[in-house]
């Protein structure tokens, strides 16, 4: 496995930056990132593709039709969930003047979501 990518964006070698020059002399290039995949983390992300959020965005703008049509959505997608509410008594500061607060008693409505089992 190799222990480096590219960056993904096809004009990441045209943003002038001092880490993407190369060369020596009167022969510098920009050329584009490395991307060292050094870490899990690096590896499974979209960070193992793009040197930056500068890069990724500029591929999703050029290639945003493509991307979508990999894996196209044709109807909304649902997922069962039960929704629980509650009131829940508590307290909040009140500005009574002069820099002084007092406590306050408040009710809130607490909301839980809770995922069913899903066929999908």
């Amino acid at each position: 496995m190799a222990e480096f990518n590219w960056c993904h964006n096809p004009g990441c070698h045209k943003i002038a930056t001092h880490s993407r020059i190369r060369g020596t002399g009167n022969n510098k290039v920009l050329r584009t990132r490395k991307i060292a995949l050094n870490s899990e983390y690096r590896r499974t992300t979209i960070w193992a593709y793009f040197c930056n959020q500068n890069c990724l965005f500029q591929f999703l703008n050029k290639f945003a039709r493509e991307v979508a049509n990999l894996n196209p959505t044709l109807k909304p997608k649902e997922m069962p969930i039960k929704v629980e509410r509650w009131k829940e008594d508590t307290e909040r500061m009140k500005y009574i003047g002069n820099g002084q607060y007092q406590r306050s008693p408040h009710q809130v409505t607490r909301t839980e979501i809770k995922l069913q089992n899903s066929t999908e």
